[in-house]
């Protein structure tokens, strides 16, 4: 499917209608703009369509987009927060947006893999709330310094603002470069050998530490050393294990952070702003040891700052700072 063919102007057949709407000459088809439906999951890199956020773009000029979303009343990962979508969930959107504006406007063919270099977000938890309805969404984006090679995009660095109706929800940015199929399975090749022998699943600590319900949402395992965890890698997970992938993806590496910041904050917590760096991959078959600590100037009568690190063998993989602030409940 070329991208040109997936835009809200769409011929429906035998769609019930009422109005002005004239049908397309010799179709018996009428164009319907009030029907919403998901991009396709390919340019998003979802295997599901149930976790596919965006329903529509569109080009303002030349790096400039408008992006649509929705996000669920629930959602099984994605969990409500002091009745409150999920910041995770913000974060997500954000990370699907790029990948799909590099696809549908920037011309890169699917299967070339991309690199997340760092990803940032900034909620306000007042617009975030739980409505009567899933939440419409709209995302302002700029790109900027967008690099190609050799005719092909390389890469660039986005600007977000998610609207809800007038209101801002959330602010964020990410950097990611491309890599096409032949290089990426040259740099991969000993992980997509399949060589080395998976890590057993590690046991969960206790989800409530974390502010999870269930132990198959939780991505920390006891280490007996405080505030340090091994991260459980768990690739029968539905949401965060989406597909068959040769590294730990970096949302599993956000929800470390976040659930690191809860067990060390003792309390359950509404991240309000996430900026994460992403060093190298995440491999599978390595154990990767999460570290946090309380970020320096950190005042405890203000929402607190943590920062949370992962590291195989010794090198730096991720670091997240994480600034929360308490349930009101």
């Amino acid at each position: 499917m070329s991208a040109s063919t997936f835009h809200r102007n769409r011929a429906i057949r035998s769609a019930a209608h009422t109005g002005s709407d004239t049908a397309l000459t010799g179709t018996g088809a009428l164009p319907h703009r009030s029907l919403t439906t998901t991009v396709p999951k390919e340019f998003v890199h979802r295997a599901s369509v149930a976790e596919v956020m965006l329903t529509d773009w569109a080009r303002m000029d030349d790096d400039h987009f408008c992006v649509e979303a929705q996000w669920p009343r629930g959602h099984s990962f994605f969990v409500n927060v002091d009745d409150c979508h999920d910041p995770l969930i913000a974060a997500e959107t954000i990370r699907q947006a790029g990948i799909l504006l590099a696809h549908t406007e920037y011309g890169v063919p699917l299967g070339h893999h991309f690199l997340m270099w760092d990803l940032a977000i900034d909620v306000r938890p007042a617009h975030l709330r739980v409505g009567s309805a899933p939440a419409s969404l709209e995302l302002d984006i700029t790109c900027h310094d967008v690099k190609w090679r050799r005719g092909n995009l390389a890469g660039f660095h986005y600007n977000v603002t998610i609207r809800r109706g007038p209101h801002i929800a959330a602010t964020g940015r990410a950097d990611f470069t491309c890599v096409q199929p032949a290089t990426y399975n040259r740099l991969r090749t000993q992980q997509l050998d399949g060589g080395r022998p998976a890590l057993p699943l590690t046991a969960p600590i206790a989800p409530q530490d974390v502010g999870r319900v269930s132990p198959m949402d939780v991505v920390l395992s006891p280490i007996g050393q405080p505030n340090s965890w091994q991260l459980r890698v768990d690739t029968r997970h539905p949401v965060l294990f989406d597909h068959p992938t040769d590294h730990v993806p970096g949302m599993v590496l956000l929800e470390a952070a976040r659930q690191a910041t809860a067990a060390t904050a003792g309390r359950p917590v509404i991240p309000l702003d996430i900026t994460s760096e992403f060093k190298r991959y995440a491999e599978l078959h390595t154990p990767c040891l999460i570290e946090a600590r309380p970020a320096p100037g950190t005042d405890t009568d203000r929402p607190q700052s943590v920062l949370v690190t992962g590291h195989q063998e010794g090198q730096l993989v991720f670091r997240s700072t994480v600034t929360m602030a308490p349930l009101t409940q």
